[in-house]
């Protein structure tokens, strides 16, 4: 899978990405790096494939309204540490993998991995 990872999350959830045979980025491998709009970042993911990881809810309004970015996993934590965000998010790995198989947003909490239709 191919990701694209926002600037709200940590460059090592990218890096784990990439040691498990993913194809990701983070924001700050992106020419404006975190300065990078939320647009732009959706237009990229777009046109590569890849699926934005985000906090940002704005994201979510712009899926909804206008189907862009096409795929979206919302991490819908709260405020937690990286380490426990990133333990979220490896516990749930291949739940989150097979559901991308179909759907195209994907939310993720500390509880659930609720898959939007």
């Amino acid at each position: 899978m191919k990701f694209l990872v926002d600037a709200q999350l940590p460059r090592r959830l990218c890096n784990w990405l990439r040691k498990n045979g993913h194809d990701a980025l983070h924001t700050l491998d992106l020419d404006l790096g975190n300065r990078t709009k939320d647009s732009e970042i959706a237009r990229i993911a777009d046109s590569d494939g890849r699926i934005v990881v985000t906090k940002d809810e704005d994201f979510v309004q712009s899926y909804l309204l206008r189907n862009t970015p096409q795929r979206l996993l919302l991490v819908a934590s709260g405020n937690i540490g990286n380490a426990e965000l990133e333990r979220l998010i490896i516990n749930e790995m291949a739940n989150i993998e097979e559901a991308f198989e179909s759907a195209r947003f994907i939310e993720i909490s500390k509880t659930s991995l609720l898959i939007h239709e």
